[in-house]
């Protein structure tokens, strides 16, 4: 019954609350330490993904990789992403965070784009890596919508998961969209909201720009949060019929029972983004294998300890939980 019941963790006494444990790490962190070197891959239907690794010093081997699965609209240059790297590259592993369709600074070439259960493009990132043969063991890390696809991916089909991935830990994951989708959308979520809103409506310009009569941006501007969004754009151009098809089929929520290697979920309770039914405590009470952890503190991708560049609770639960013996 992996339900850590007692988290060690506490904001510092400046972020006293849910949207400062937000925000300020968002906004004023940075982490310079790491230097990434990109790889384009192409992909099996036409298009690209951009890989951004951090490998140990040549001379160096290292038979252990991380892959980083960044948050919605977020890309391998977020410094939560590249504190974890920078994370994992001290305790002695090799990082890969890679960035989703159309996050890497290009639009990607097709209609479709990425989306919060789109679990193919993170197992063609894995497979492509051990493809490299240099890696016996993967571990997964991921935060909110990249934390989704990480959950759903080790659940859905446990058989499909190459045997080289062995854990896995995420944060502020968003296990139910629908729910979740509407939480964000609150009147105290706004800001967050229509930051969110400004960067996918750009997008859906850009894409209109690339494919000229493919994407009609009739209302776009009207469109004024994630149901509305999802149902006009991310819903069709992948498939679904509605937002609401979407959102069954894509949070992780439902596939937590079909987990077969050991995984830290961290949500914390004052997450500005997550409603209660993102706190899976049944699974997890029901699971060998998932280990949900729920401090008090923490906001959405939050988790900062002392100042705002250094090392944070994420990234060394991530790495306890990653490199322990008996994960837990």
């Amino acid at each position: 019954m992996p339900l850590i019941a007692d988290s060690p963790y506490q904001a510092p006494f400046y972020q006293f609350n849910g949207h400062l444990q937000t925000i300020i790490p968002s906004l004023w962190r940075t982490v310079p330490e790491v230097r990434y070197q990109r790889e384009r891959v192409e992909t099996d239907d036409g298009d690209f993904l951009d890989l951004d690794w951090s490998r140990r010093p040549v001379g160096q081997p290292c038979d252990t990789l991380a892959i980083v699965s960044h948050g919605l609209e977020g890309d391998a240059g977020r410094p939560y992403v590249r504190g974890m790297v920078r994370a994992l590259n001290h305790a002695g592993l090799d990082a890969l965070a890679w960035n989703y369709r159309s996050c890497s600074g290009e639009m990607n070439r097709l209609l479709r784009s990425y989306h919060l259960g789109d679990t193919d493009d993170l197992d063609f990132v894995v497979r492509y890596a051990l493809g490299t043969a240099r890696y016996r063991r993967v571990f997964l890390t991921g935060f909110s919508a990249g934390g989704n696809v990480t959950l759903k991916y080790l659940g859905e089909n446990a058989a499909r998961v190459p045997k080289e991935v062995q854990r896995a830990a995420v944060f502020s994951v968003p296990t139910d969209l629908k729910a979740s989708s509407y939480q964000i959308g609150r009147f105290e979520n706004r800001v967050y909201l229509n930051r969110f809103m400004k960067t996918l409506r750009a997008k859906m310009r850009q894409k209109a720009a690339l494919l000229p009569g493919q994407v009609d941006l009739t209302d776009l501007d009207a469109l004024l949060d994630f149901p509305q969004f999802d149902d006009r754009f991310t819903a069709p151009m992948h498939g679904f019929k509605s937002a609401d098809a979407y959102y069954a089929h894509a949070s992780s929520g439902q596939y937590l029972s079909g987990i077969r290697i050991p995984t830290l979920l961290v949500n914390a309770q004052n997450d500005p983004f997550l409603p209660p039914s993102c706190f899976p405590r049944d699974a997890a009470s029901g699971s060998p294998y998932l280990f949900l952890e729920t401090p008090t503190d923490g906001g959405h991708v939050g988790f900062g300890e002392g100042t705002p560049d250094g090392d944070y609770y994420s990234e060394r639960r991530a790495v306890q939980f990653l490199t322990a013996e008996v994960p837990g």
